[in-house]
């Protein structure tokens, strides 16, 4: 069924056109992927759940305040 939904892509070398994606990118870099040295995939995996959680629901959130989530 075709409801007039196109996927418009990024033009190549232009991040300023996904600020929010590549903000969020350069915060898992620095945040996660910068601090750990991972030893196996389940490890990479787990640590990744639980930085994400904190991500989530226990950083201070800006937008909030500066108050978490929940």
């Amino acid at each position: 069924m075709n409801r007039g939904i196109r996927l418009l892509f990024i033009q190549p070398g232009k991040p300023q056109q996904n600020a929010y994606v590549e903000r969020f990118n350069r915060t898992v870099r620095h945040e996660w992927l910068d601090e750990h040295l991972f030893e196996s995939i389940e490890h990479a995996q787990a640590t990744a759940t639980e930085w994400l959680w904190h991500y989530n629901a226990e950083r201070p959130n800006m937008a909030l305040g500066g108050t978490t989530p929940y």
